[in-house]
């Protein structure tokens, strides 16, 4: 009896207090725990690790964007066909000035009816000779149409765009290209094939004025153009933060479909028709190549040459 005692006494005293339940827990342990997360977002995953090494490079070459470029100067597009196709084609502008007793023709009532849908358009009645004066007496015809200065990108602001949207650079810089239609036909080009802007710079070189925004066909308005005071050290610039510089020039050691650079982050230099690349721009490129010509052309015009090589360097992205 004493022995079956003690026995119940160390069966008791190995008891705990009292019970409490698990409040569910062990119920929802028993819950899934959603889809398995990809290799590259599981902590510890040799996938993982790549993507925080790429991550940490990609913070470590993008240049921190510094907004707020050069302006451009206020142009006065004059005469009534200038006015009405600089309107119909979306070319900014704040005032269009009309003259006093104008004859009413077929061209100034559309003129007023586009610049009256656009709906941000001051609509102004001046006299013959203020017109005059505002135009420095050229043949305006009693139609004048203010456009505002251009807001120009930083050179960086092209490559913060390309990285905000985890996409390498795709620059394309000009060099002594005058023509403001060229420009446009340009900037269309980059548009097109996925590129993040325009470099121009200052001096001798077309910048962003009413008949480039008609070339571009409304494309101007969603990429961007830069100026620069220096267009090398901007090319060197870009170099530092690991974008490759390739000009094109007739004499290039490199063909256009045999460059893998084209792939990869990179800056398009075109020249202009005549005289190619300026001397010490053509020094600062890391390739210069050429576009293969069986026909046996001399040169090709700037804004053609564009699109040929973007089409090669967005064909390689793809």
């Amino acid at each position: 009896m004493a022995g079956n005692s003690q026995r119940r006494n160390r069966r008791t005293s190995n008891k705990k207090g009292m019970q409490v339940g698990s409040g569910g827990n062990r119920r929802r342990g028993l819950e899934g725990k959603g889809p398995t997360p990809p290799a590259s977002a599981r902590k510890g995953h040799k996938k993982n690790r790549i993507a925080n090494a790429q991550a940490k490079q990609a913070a470590a070459r993008r240049p921190a964007p510094r907004r707020g470029g050069a302006k451009g100067t206020s142009e006065m597009v004059v005469g009534r066909n200038p006015v009405y196709e600089a309107l119909r084609d979306g070319v900014p502008a704040t005032t269009l000035y009309v003259q006093q007793y104008i004859d009413n023709d077929e061209r100034v009532r559309d003129a007023l009816q586009l610049a009256g849908q656009r709906g941000n358009i001051n609509l102004m009645e001046a006299p013959r000779p203020e017109l005059d004066r505002m135009t420095n007496g050229l043949n305006h015809q009693g139609l004048v149409l203010q456009v505002p200065p251009y807001e120009y990108a930083h050179p960086e602001d092209l490559t913060a765009a390309a990285y905000d949207n985890h996409e390498d650079p795709l620059i394309v810089a000009l060099d002594g290209v005058t023509d403001p239609r060229n420009l446009g036909a340009i900037v269309r080009s980059v548009s097109a094939f996925g590129g993040h802007g325009v470099v121009v710079p200052e001096r001798r070189a077309a910048g962003m004025t009413a008949g480039a925004w008609k070339s571009s066909a409304g494309t101007a308005a969603r990429t961007p153009v830069s100026r620069v005071t220096n267009l090398t050290r901007a090319l060197e610039g870009y170099q530092k933060a690991g974008i490759t510089v390739v000009g094109l020039a007739a004499d290039g050691e490199h063909t256009v479909e045999d460059l893998d650079a084209l792939g990869g982050p990179v800056v398009i230099v075109i020249g202009s028709e005549g005289k190619g690349l300026g001397r010490l721009v053509g020094e600062t490129c890391d390739y210069r190549v050429r576009i293969s010509m069986p026909g046996g052309a001399e040169s090709l015009n700037a804004g053609v040459a564009a699109g040929i090589v973007l089409y090669e360097a967005a064909r390689r992205r793809v």
